[in-house]
């Protein structure tokens, strides 16, 4: 259901970028068109290569002004994040800069590059010092105990040393067992990210 709904506001939103196109003045853009163009570039998150590739001859048609408008440059910086990697900046700039509708088009990739961000920790880290879940949560923006409930759901081992819990490093032969498109989503523990939601379920 919700690949058949992205891929109806993809259609949408092509249909949009039709008429701006079609009704623009020299030189000028129209209210919220900004924000339009940043839901469709972030819709192109976790497509394939070839996607990829029609997103890049995309932003070579679209106005100066439109490229540098605040929405864009979140999208932007949020689609570069999600390709390299970066966990870390990808969870920080959707807690501090998305808008409602910004962060509802992300929010399925937020567990993604949670998972991803525990396959590198655990991975990379030393192996007989586990990574506190403490920072992990600051890391993430989960509560504590979705940080344990998410590890355990990735098949990762979780110790304790006293009082204080942490991931244990895995082998590489263990990181198979991370998965992906699990059906319980681990709210963003932010409380902009609370207010945002707010407002949304009002309507």
């Amino acid at each position: 259901m919700i690949h058949l709904n992205m891929e109806q506001l993809m259609k949408t939103l092509t249909t949009l970028f039709n008429l701006y196109e079609a009704n623009r003045a020299s030189q000028s853009i129209c209210r919220n068109e900004g924000e339009f163009h940043s839901f469709y570039v972030l819709l192109h998150l976790g497509l394939n290569h070839h996607d990829s590739e029609s997103l890049s001859l995309w932003f070579r048609h679209i106005p100066t002004l439109i490229i540098k408008s605040k929405e864009m440059c979140f999208a932007r910086r949020i689609l570069r994040c999600y390709r390299v990697g970066n966990y870390k900046r990808f969870i920080a700039t959707v807690e501090e800069e998305a808008s409602n509708l910004q962060f509802f088009i992300v929010e399925p990739y937020v567990n993604e590059v949670r998972i991803m961000a525990l396959s590198c920790i655990s991975y990379g880290g030393y192996k007989l010092q586990p990574y506190a879940l403490s920072n992990l949560s600051r890391i993430l923006m989960m509560k504590e105990s979705d940080v344990e409930s998410l590890c355990i759901r990735c098949g990762l081992e979780i110790s304790t040393s006293g009082t204080e819990k942490g991931l244990s490093c895995t082998k590489p032969s263990d990181t198979h067992k991370l998965t992906r498109g699990f059906e319980k989503f681990y709210p963003v523990d932010s409380e902009r990210i609370d207010r945002l939601c707010e407002v949304l379920s009002a309507f």
